[in-house]
């Protein structure tokens, strides 16, 4: 059977969030810049359409960490495939994520980039699925808190599919 997708969050939706968000983001940062760091590949999406809301300073990076491969499920193996270009001494970081599952991926990138001496250091994710999580984590701006099903779309993906549609959707007919 091949997989089928049906919208959970609209674009409409989508689009209403990330203003709302860019909005709370510039009022925290007001008179500082923030830096924020992309999780590739699914948050470049959410991280590009968040910046342009942000209306406080805004400098980027880009970091590359999984834990699925091709699967559906966390492999709780976290990798890094792409460290950061710059240093985060003294910055204010965001990390911008699209989904956050389990936990453990932005546990462990938690605890890495603390030690990189930034001045403040928050988390933002598009979708968050709290009922899931088995290591803790604190997430400081959310867009959608959602059910335990599958996602795709607005830059998230199942097998490299599916990342351009600009809704949020729950894949169907996949084991």
């Amino acid at each position: 059977m091949a997989e089928t997708i049906r919208e959970l969050v609209s674009e409409e939706e989508v689009e209403k969030r990330v203003c709302e968000l860019g909005r709370q983001i510039s009022e925290d940062y007001a008179g500082r810049q923030v830096h924020l760091i992309c999780v590739l590949k699914g948050g470049v999406f959410f991280m590009c359409e968040l910046a342009k809301r942000i209306t406080v300073p805004v400098s980027m990076d880009f970091m590359s960490v999984s834990s699925y491969g091709d699967g559906t499920a966390s492999s709780g193996v976290v990798k890094i495939a792409k460290d950061l270009d710059e240093s985060l001494e003294g910055k204010d970081v965001l990390i911008v994520e699209d989904i956050i599952d389990s936990g453990r991926t932005l546990s462990y990138l938690i605890q890495i980039l603390e030690k990189r001496g930034p001045k403040s250091l928050k988390l933002c994710t598009l979708l968050d699925k709290p009922e899931r999580r088995v290591k803790p984590v604190t997430v400081d701006y959310v867009g959608f808190n959602i059910p335990d099903e599958f996602v795709v779309g607005y830059g998230l993906d199942y097998a490299q599919k599916y990342r351009n549609l600009p809704y949020i959707g729950v894949v169907e007919g996949v084991e």
